[in-house]
Protein backbone atom coordinates (compact mmCIF):
# COMPACT_ATOMS: atom_id res chain seq x y z
CA UNK A 1 0.00 0.00 0.00
CA UNK A 2 3.00 2.32 0.26
CA UNK A 3 5.16 3.60 -2.57
CA UNK A 4 8.25 3.13 -0.34
CA UNK A 5 9.13 0.78 2.56
CA UNK A 6 7.38 1.61 5.86
CA UNK A 7 9.36 3.86 8.20
CA UNK A 8 8.90 5.46 11.59
CA UNK A 9 7.08 8.79 11.36
CA UNK A 10 6.12 11.33 14.07
CA UNK A 11 2.50 10.98 15.13
CA UNK A 12 0.25 13.16 17.29
CA UNK A 13 -3.33 12.84 18.46
CA UNK A 14 -4.84 16.23 19.17
CA UNK A 15 -8.08 17.31 20.84
CA UNK A 16 -9.66 20.27 19.03
CA UNK A 17 -12.33 22.82 20.00
CA UNK A 18 -12.04 22.31 23.75
CA UNK A 19 -10.18 24.17 26.49
CA UNK A 20 -10.12 20.88 28.44
CA UNK A 21 -8.34 17.89 26.83
CA UNK A 22 -10.54 14.91 25.92
CA UNK A 23 -13.75 16.95 25.73
CA UNK A 24 -13.41 18.13 22.11
CA UNK A 25 -12.95 16.32 18.79
CA UNK A 26 -9.86 14.10 18.44
CA UNK A 27 -7.67 14.24 15.35
CA UNK A 28 -4.86 11.92 14.28
CA UNK A 29 -1.92 13.69 12.60
CA UNK A 30 0.96 12.02 10.76
CA UNK A 31 3.56 14.78 10.84
CA UNK A 32 5.88 13.60 8.03
CA UNK A 33 3.79 11.93 5.33
CA UNK A 34 6.15 12.21 2.36
CA UNK A 35 6.16 9.06 0.23
CA UNK A 36 2.81 7.71 1.43
CA UNK A 37 0.32 6.69 -1.24
CA UNK A 38 -3.30 7.81 -1.19
CA UNK A 39 -4.29 4.19 -0.58
CA UNK A 40 -2.05 3.98 2.51
CA UNK A 41 -3.39 7.27 3.88
CA UNK A 42 -6.99 6.11 3.44
CA UNK A 43 -6.27 2.72 4.99
CA UNK A 44 -4.60 4.28 8.03
CA UNK A 45 -7.41 6.82 8.44
CA UNK A 46 -9.90 3.96 8.46
CA UNK A 47 -7.80 2.13 11.04
CA UNK A 48 -7.62 5.08 13.46
CA UNK A 49 -11.44 4.99 13.62
CA UNK A 50 -11.57 8.76 14.23
CA UNK A 51 -13.72 11.22 12.35
CA UNK A 52 -10.61 12.53 10.53
CA UNK A 53 -6.91 11.81 10.13
CA UNK A 54 -4.50 14.27 8.50
CA UNK A 55 -1.14 13.92 6.80
CA UNK A 56 1.32 16.83 6.76
CA UNK A 57 3.43 17.35 3.64
CA UNK A 58 5.75 20.00 2.19
CA UNK A 59 3.79 22.71 0.36
CA UNK A 60 3.59 22.81 -3.43
CA UNK A 61 2.18 26.37 -3.55
CA UNK A 62 4.76 29.14 -3.04
CA UNK A 63 2.56 31.01 -0.53
CA UNK A 64 1.79 27.97 1.64
CA UNK A 65 3.63 26.98 4.82
CA UNK A 66 2.62 23.32 4.63
CA UNK A 67 0.23 21.02 2.79
CA UNK A 68 -2.34 18.81 4.46
CA UNK A 69 -4.43 15.90 3.18
CA UNK A 70 -7.57 15.17 5.17
CA UNK A 71 -9.24 11.75 5.33
CA UNK A 72 -12.31 10.39 7.06
CA UNK A 73 -12.62 6.66 7.53
CA UNK A 74 -14.01 6.33 4.02
CA UNK A 75 -13.04 9.34 1.86
CA UNK A 76 -10.71 12.29 1.39
CA UNK A 77 -12.02 15.80 2.10
CA UNK A 78 -10.71 18.88 0.32
CA UNK A 79 -11.27 20.88 3.52
CA UNK A 80 -12.45 20.32 7.07
CA UNK A 81 -12.41 22.61 10.09
CA UNK A 82 -11.16 20.71 13.12
CA UNK A 83 -8.45 19.01 11.00
CA UNK A 84 -7.30 22.47 9.88
CA UNK A 85 -6.91 23.76 13.44
CA UNK A 86 -5.45 20.50 14.76
CA UNK A 87 -2.99 20.24 11.86
CA UNK A 88 -1.88 23.86 12.31
CA UNK A 89 -1.42 23.27 16.05
CA UNK A 90 0.66 20.15 15.37
CA UNK A 91 2.74 21.77 12.60
CA UNK A 92 3.67 24.59 14.96
CA UNK A 93 4.40 22.19 17.83
CA UNK A 94 6.65 20.15 15.53
CA UNK A 95 8.78 23.23 14.92
CA UNK A 96 7.10 24.81 11.92
CA UNK A 97 7.79 28.51 11.43
CA UNK A 98 5.31 30.42 9.21
CA UNK A 99 6.57 32.65 6.42
CA UNK A 100 4.44 35.48 7.82
CA UNK A 101 4.58 36.12 11.55
CA UNK A 102 1.30 35.23 13.26
CA UNK A 103 -0.41 33.78 10.17
CA UNK A 104 -0.08 30.26 8.77
CA UNK A 105 -1.10 29.41 5.21
CA UNK A 106 -2.37 25.87 4.80
CA UNK A 107 -2.53 24.25 1.38
CA UNK A 108 -5.35 21.71 1.02
CA UNK A 109 -7.70 20.35 -1.62
CA UNK A 110 -9.90 23.44 -1.34
CA UNK A 111 -6.94 25.79 -1.95
CA UNK A 112 -5.13 28.03 0.53
CA UNK A 113 -6.60 28.54 4.00
CA UNK A 114 -5.21 31.14 6.41
CA UNK A 115 -4.91 30.33 10.11
CA UNK A 116 -4.10 32.96 12.74
CA UNK A 117 -3.80 33.36 16.48
CA UNK A 118 -6.89 35.01 17.97
CA UNK A 119 -7.30 35.55 21.74
CA UNK A 120 -4.95 32.66 22.52
CA UNK A 121 -6.65 30.28 20.09
CA UNK A 122 -6.04 29.36 16.47
CA UNK A 123 -8.74 30.45 14.01
CA UNK A 124 -9.15 29.74 10.31
CA UNK A 125 -10.65 31.99 7.67
CA UNK A 126 -13.82 30.29 6.45
CA UNK A 127 -13.43 29.25 2.81
CA UNK A 128 -16.14 30.49 0.44
CA UNK A 129 -19.23 28.37 -0.04
CA UNK A 130 -19.18 26.64 -3.42
CA UNK A 131 -22.87 25.76 -3.14
CA UNK A 132 -25.33 27.80 -1.16
CA UNK A 133 -29.11 28.12 -1.27
CA UNK A 134 -32.40 26.50 -0.32
CA UNK A 135 -32.86 22.74 -0.66
CA UNK A 136 -35.62 21.42 -2.90
CA UNK A 137 -38.85 19.89 -1.58
CA UNK A 138 -37.64 16.28 -1.88
CA UNK A 139 -34.51 16.98 0.15
CA UNK A 140 -36.52 18.91 2.73
CA UNK A 141 -38.88 15.94 3.10
CA UNK A 142 -35.86 13.68 3.61
CA UNK A 143 -34.55 16.04 6.29
CA UNK A 144 -37.90 16.01 8.08
CA UNK A 145 -37.91 12.20 8.09
CA UNK A 146 -34.24 11.88 9.02
CA UNK A 147 -34.48 14.31 11.92
CA UNK A 148 -37.89 12.97 13.04
CA UNK A 149 -39.29 16.49 13.26
CA UNK A 150 -42.53 18.09 12.12
CA UNK A 151 -42.11 19.98 8.84
CA UNK A 152 -42.78 23.38 10.43
CA UNK A 153 -39.95 22.85 12.95
CA UNK A 154 -37.43 23.47 10.17
CA UNK A 155 -37.23 27.27 10.09
CA UNK A 156 -34.82 27.10 7.15
CA UNK A 157 -32.63 24.59 5.33
CA UNK A 158 -29.75 25.44 3.00
CA UNK A 159 -26.86 23.86 1.16
CA UNK A 160 -23.59 24.87 2.85
CA UNK A 161 -20.86 23.28 0.73
CA UNK A 162 -17.25 24.28 1.47
CA UNK A 163 -15.53 20.98 0.82
CA UNK A 164 -17.89 18.64 2.71
CA UNK A 165 -21.42 18.70 1.25
CA UNK A 166 -23.28 20.01 4.28
CA UNK A 167 -26.94 20.88 4.52
CA UNK A 168 -27.69 23.34 7.32
CA UNK A 169 -30.96 23.14 9.23
CA UNK A 170 -32.08 25.99 11.50
CA UNK A 171 -34.38 25.16 14.42
CA UNK A 172 -36.09 27.50 16.85
CA UNK A 173 -34.15 26.55 19.99
CA UNK A 174 -31.13 24.76 21.37
CA UNK A 175 -33.50 22.45 23.25
CA UNK A 176 -34.94 21.20 19.96
CA UNK A 177 -31.42 20.54 18.67
CA UNK A 178 -30.47 18.55 21.77
CA UNK A 179 -33.68 16.48 21.65
CA UNK A 180 -33.15 15.14 18.11
CA UNK A 181 -33.10 11.33 17.81
CA UNK A 182 -32.27 10.92 14.11
CA UNK A 183 -33.39 8.20 11.75
CA UNK A 184 -30.07 7.66 9.97
CA UNK A 185 -31.61 5.27 7.44
CA UNK A 186 -34.14 7.92 6.37
CA UNK A 187 -31.36 10.51 6.28
CA UNK A 188 -29.64 8.43 3.61
CA UNK A 189 -26.39 9.92 2.37
CA UNK A 190 -27.12 13.51 3.44
CA UNK A 191 -24.54 15.25 5.65
CA UNK A 192 -26.73 17.32 7.98
CA UNK A 193 -25.84 20.03 10.48
CA UNK A 194 -28.51 21.37 12.83
CA UNK A 195 -28.25 24.63 14.78
CA UNK A 196 -30.55 26.42 17.20
CA UNK A 197 -30.21 29.42 19.53
CA UNK A 198 -29.88 29.29 23.30
CA UNK A 199 -31.88 31.69 25.45
CA UNK A 200 -30.41 35.20 25.79
CA UNK A 201 -27.92 35.34 28.63
CA UNK A 202 -26.84 31.70 28.33
CA UNK A 203 -23.15 30.84 28.44
CA UNK A 204 -23.21 29.97 24.72
CA UNK A 205 -25.26 31.45 21.89
CA UNK A 206 -26.03 28.43 19.70
CA UNK A 207 -26.19 24.63 20.00
CA UNK A 208 -24.95 22.54 17.05
CA UNK A 209 -25.14 18.88 16.06
CA UNK A 210 -23.92 17.25 12.84
CA UNK A 211 -24.78 13.85 11.39
CA UNK A 212 -22.84 11.86 8.78
CA UNK A 213 -24.71 8.59 8.09
CA UNK A 214 -22.41 5.74 7.09
CA UNK A 215 -19.23 7.29 8.51
CA UNK A 216 -17.17 5.85 11.37
CA UNK A 217 -18.57 8.65 13.57
CA UNK A 218 -22.21 9.08 12.57
CA UNK A 219 -22.49 12.11 14.89
CA UNK A 220 -19.42 14.32 14.82
CA UNK A 221 -18.32 15.70 18.21
CA UNK A 222 -17.34 19.15 16.87
CA UNK A 223 -17.37 20.23 13.22
CA UNK A 224 -15.40 23.24 12.04
CA UNK A 225 -16.44 23.07 8.39
CA UNK A 226 -20.16 23.04 9.19
CA UNK A 227 -19.78 25.86 11.71
CA UNK A 228 -17.87 27.88 9.11
CA UNK A 229 -20.68 27.46 6.58
CA UNK A 230 -23.40 28.06 9.16
CA UNK A 231 -21.68 31.27 10.28
CA UNK A 232 -21.69 32.66 6.74
CA UNK A 233 -25.36 31.69 6.37
CA UNK A 234 -26.60 33.01 9.73
CA UNK A 235 -24.49 36.17 10.00
CA UNK A 236 -25.16 36.98 6.35
CA UNK A 237 -28.92 36.71 6.88
CA UNK A 238 -28.91 38.67 10.15
CA UNK A 239 -29.88 35.67 12.29
CA UNK A 240 -26.63 35.72 14.24
CA UNK A 241 -24.45 38.56 15.54
CA UNK A 242 -21.00 39.27 14.10
CA UNK A 243 -19.41 37.43 17.00
CA UNK A 244 -20.84 34.43 18.84
CA UNK A 245 -19.99 31.20 20.67
CA UNK A 246 -21.44 27.83 19.65
CA UNK A 247 -21.49 24.57 21.61
CA UNK A 248 -21.30 21.13 20.04
CA UNK A 249 -20.92 17.58 21.32
CA UNK A 250 -23.14 18.03 24.36
CA UNK A 251 -25.19 14.91 23.65
CA UNK A 252 -21.96 12.90 23.27
CA UNK A 253 -20.57 14.04 26.62
CA UNK A 254 -18.16 16.52 25.00
CA UNK A 255 -17.82 20.26 25.56
CA UNK A 256 -16.85 21.63 22.15
CA UNK A 257 -16.72 25.42 21.88
CA UNK A 258 -16.54 27.18 18.52
CA UNK A 259 -15.63 30.87 18.51
CA UNK A 260 -17.01 32.71 15.47
CA UNK A 261 -16.15 36.25 14.46
CA UNK A 262 -16.94 38.31 11.37
CA UNK A 263 -14.11 40.75 10.78
CA UNK A 264 -13.28 42.95 7.77
CA UNK A 265 -15.55 40.95 5.48
CA UNK A 266 -14.27 37.54 6.58
CA UNK A 267 -15.57 34.87 8.93
CA UNK A 268 -13.01 33.43 11.36
CA UNK A 269 -13.70 30.14 13.14
CA UNK A 270 -11.55 29.40 16.16
CA UNK A 271 -11.05 27.01 19.02
CA UNK A 272 -8.53 25.62 21.48
CA UNK A 273 -6.34 22.61 20.69
CA UNK A 274 -4.34 20.30 22.96
CA UNK A 275 -1.93 17.47 22.15
CA UNK A 276 -3.04 14.35 24.01
CA UNK A 277 -0.81 11.66 22.44
CA UNK A 278 2.67 12.14 20.96
CA UNK A 279 4.86 9.42 19.56
CA UNK A 280 5.63 7.57 16.34
CA UNK A 281 3.83 5.36 13.87
CA UNK A 282 5.23 2.83 11.39
CA UNK A 283 3.90 3.68 7.94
Amino acid sequence: MTSEPPRIRPFHQVDVFSEVPYLGNPLAVVVDAEGLSTETMQHFANWTNLSETTFLLPPTHPEADYKVRIFTGSEEFPFAGHPTLGSAHTWLQAGGVPKTDGVLVQECGAGLVRVKHDAGRLAFAAPPLTRFGPVDDDVRAQLVAGLRLPEDALLDASWLVNGPTWIGVLLGSAEQVLAIEPDLVAMGDLKVGVIGPHEPGAAVDFEVRTFIPGDAMVEDPVTGSFNAGAAQWLIGSGRAPDEYLAAQGTVLGRAGRIHVKAEAGEIWVGGASATCIEGTVLL
